[in-house]
């Protein structure tokens, strides 16, 4: 029997890929409205330096361990992360993100690292103005609370998540308890932090179901636990060799999920 559901936070229940688009579009539209380049060619030549440079640094396997992506790195600052490697990085990023957008300007040709650095102390501001939630997020949640111990699973920063959940602030009173693999030391798809969630429900493997968009951190982690995954697969994306449970294009289609569970 299904007592708790494990939600993802980023592109599960945030809209969290429309966000940063819509803050790399703000963000650009300044350097197209000043030097009339195009501003979706900068946004790509900047995701690009973005990649590049972050992976190249020595915490780059860390980020990959706690699933803290490049472009979080572009508007997060790191700064109440208590492990060594959240320290490093809250030295690196003020450079880092100067670096990507300086670097994405001099591919379309304009060489300016002032403008650069203008850039990206832009792009966090941006970042937080535009929070999105998915239209059936509270509505699910509403359906659910009451019915289901429910707790967030999150990879990512302490600092950034929470900064997340700030701007979404109804999001929170839902869930009764977060986990943020910044504070927890590993992250999904490690079983590990499966486990702890659990032991924090007092529940067994069994008795909750996870949900969330990534084959690869969310839904293999979870497998790894022994826990029933629902993949929420809203744009088609290909399958791999990650199997989930279930699989679903909308929140709403959990609920048929669950009925059946019930009646197994």
């Amino acid at each position: 029997m299904i007592k708790a559901i494990f939600f993802d936070l980023d592109d599960t229940l945030l809209y969290d890929q429309k966000s940063v688009k819509e803050a790399f579009a703000a963000t650009c539209k300044v350097a197209e409205d000043r030097y009339g380049i195009d501003a979706g060619q900068l946004e790509e030549a900047v995701r690009a330096a973005a990649r590049d440079l972050y992976s190249a640094y020595e915490f780059y396997p860390f980020t990959q361990m706690i699933g803290i992506n490049p472009f979080e790195g572009l508007w997060g600052n790191f700064s109440d992360e208590n492990l060594e490697d959240f320290k490093k990085m809250k030295v690196t990023v003020p450079s880092y993100r100067k670096d990507a957008w300086t670097a994405g300007l001099k591919k379309l040709g304009i060489d300016n690292p002032e403008f650069g650095y203008e850039l990206a102390e832009q792009f966090p501001e941006q970042r937080k103005k535009s929070p999105f939630v998915y239209e059936e997020t509270f509505d699910i949640l509403d359906a659910l609370k009451g019915k289901y111990q429910l707790l967030l699973l999150t990879n990512g920063s302490p600092e950034l998540q929470n900064t997340k959940l700030e701007i979404t602030p109804e999001l929170v009173p839902y869930f009764d308890h977060i986990v943020i693999s910044g504070d927890f030391g590993r992250g999904k798809p490690d079983p590990s932090i499966f486990n702890h969630a659990l032991s924090l429900m007092g529940l067994q493997n069994d008795e909750v179901i996870m949900v969330g968009d990534n084959l690869m951190t969310d839904v293999l982690g979870a497998n790894r636990a022994g826990i029933k995954t629902v993949w929420i697969n809203r744009h088609d994306k290909e399958k791999n060799e990650v199997i989930p449970t279930y699989e679903i294009k909308h929140l709403e289609e959990l609920f048929p999920i669950l009925a059946e569970i019930k009646e197994k």
